[in-house]
């Protein structure tokens, strides 16, 4: 895939600020930066990681026109000298990040960028803009997927989208969350989903009768009718005409399904399937819709109503009850005199206090590879099998557990980017996908239930542990970090 040029003005204005100090004092010294995040969303017990090929896609293309540099001399904020500098500006550090699709979890780096401070600083704002939002929707999709007892979840958000940005890069997400298709064309194009689709009432309602509405529908799309049997009177009329338009398709080895859009779901899709199997259509599936979050689809399927799709817009593609994902960006080492040398942000709340340091996140598997837990060290830490490490919890001091490596260690940044350009070619959306849900059924189902899930550990070694509380110590004796 080509590099889109993406304008670098999509940017908060305090990073140029601030850059422009940095080009002005000649302070630019290489850098590493990570991106973590501080909560699940959804009080659920994990995230899908997503965006990261967007990301690196942008970053390729990422530039300043004449265009922008005239509108931000316009600003009469940024000298001639900077503008010049800004002109010429493209990324050219290394970035590297864990794989699209992977189970994560909160205060591990997802994402480290090495390159010189103002190349880090001015990419802040899009990397988090990309990676929180598709990260927030693709855990979403995901928690519907596996709410469905991991069925046939279609996206259907377009319209309830925010923006035409916001409704690509969510079709993106859910995808890779685990949605099967999406109705969105676009999204069908640009990242090979498959499209799907019913129709809405107007169809119905444009016709004379419900029954010629089914009609006229079934003879155009024979092998993909899927009947709105709620325009008027689901089981009055709407099961009954949807029947008999049924019997036609299946005698002549057509599928054939119902879609349920209102009402009580669970009763009327108990009706609706009584009705089916009487008529001899045992093989017609339901469609439910209206509405649906992972936690009526989970009520749903408890109650074993005959749902075979589920079309949810709206909960998916805006991520319902949370409205943001809670990804940062610190900065994390600094280079001083041809050495990396650890920084972190100190904070009076703890979990805010940062890990220092040029970081690595090993993932423990137990013998039925299933992730036990995750531990963050320093890069050049090497973990071995059949040892044992302690692992710190990241900011409650007093508390850590030891655990041996008997089966599997996986260290999970890889190298994604250097100077710049990709490392490898973006793979398929659908493998994504598959890493993501295989992601999915190695987590015990206890960090993966709806409700009131198992909190997954991820500590800190006895490095970066040793390394944090020096650096907390000589700042409170000195009140700075430097040392």
């Amino acid at each position: 895939m080509s590099a889109r040029h993406t304008s670098a003005l999509l940017t908060d204005l305090y990073e140029l600020t601030m850059v422009q100090g940095y080009h002005h004092y000649e302070l630019n010294p290489q850098v590493v930066f990570d991106m973590f995040f501080r909560r699940q969303p959804f009080q659920g017990g994990f995230s899908v990681f997503a965006g990261l090929q967007e990301l690196i896609d942008t970053l390729e293309g990422l530039r300043f026109s004449s265009q922008d540099i005239e509108y931000l001399r316009g600003l009469g904020t940024f000298t001639d000298r900077f503008l010049t500098f800004l002109a010429d500006f493209r990324f050219t550090g290394d970035l590297y990040a864990v794989p699209e699709g992977t189970v994560v979890f909160p205060q591990e780096p997802l994402v480290r960028v090495h390159s010189s401070l103002i190349e880090a600083q001015l990419i802040e704002s899009l990397l988090l803009n990309i990676l929180n939002f598709q990260t927030l929707i693709a855990t979403k999709a995901a928690r519907i997927y596996l709410a469905s007892n991991k069925g046939k979840v279609l996206e259907f958000g377009l319209r309830r989208a925010q923006g035409i940005d916001g409704a690509m890069s969510a079709s993106r997400a859910a995808f890779i969350g685990g949605a099967a298709a999406t109705s969105n064309t676009l999204a069908g194009k640009r990242y090979g989903i498959p499209v799907s689709g019913t129709m809405a009432h107007s169809w119905v309602m444009a016709f004379q009768t419900e029954r010629e509405a089914f009609e006229r529908f079934a003879e155009l799309y024979p092998d993909g009718t899927t009947l709105l049997i709620d325009t008027y009177d689901t089981l009055g009329s709407g099961i009954s005409n949807a029947i008999a338009v049924g019997r036609k398709l299946c005698a002549d080895g057509h599928p054939f399904a119902v879609r349920l859009d209102s009402g009580d779901i669970q009763y009327l899709s108990g009706k609706v399937r009584a009705e089916l199997d009487a008529a001899g259509l045992t093989q017609a599936r339901i469609a439910a819709s209206n509405e649906l979050n992972e936690e009526i689809i989970h009520q749903l399927v408890s109650a074993h109503s005959p749902i075979d799709l589920w079309g949810v817009g709206t909960h998916m593609v805006t991520g319902g009850s949370e409205s943001s994902f809670s990804g940062v960006y610190k900065l994390a080492a600094q280079q001083i005199d041809g050495r990396f040398e650890p920084r972190m942000k100190v904070s009076d709340n703890p979990e805010k206090s940062t890990n220092p340091g040029v970081k690595q996140v090993h993932r423990f598997y137990d013998n039925r590879m299933s992730p036990l837990a995750d531990l963050v060290t320093f890069e050049d830490e090497v973990i071995e099998l059949g040892k044992t490490y302690n692992f710190h919890h990241p900011y409650m001091d007093y508390r850590k557990r030891r655990l041996s490596t008997t089966t599997r260690v996986e260290p999970l940044i890889q190298l994604q980017m250097k100077e710049g350009k990709a490392v490898r070619d973006p793979l398929p959306l659908e493998e994504i996908q598959r890493n993501s849900k295989h992601n999915l059924d190695a987590l015990d189902p206890t960090f993966t239930r709806i409700i009131n899930p198992h909190i997954y550990k991820v500590s800190i070694s006895d490095r970066v542990k040793d390394s944090k509380q020096a650096m907390l110590k000589h700042f409170l004796i000195n009140g700075d970090l430097d040392s």
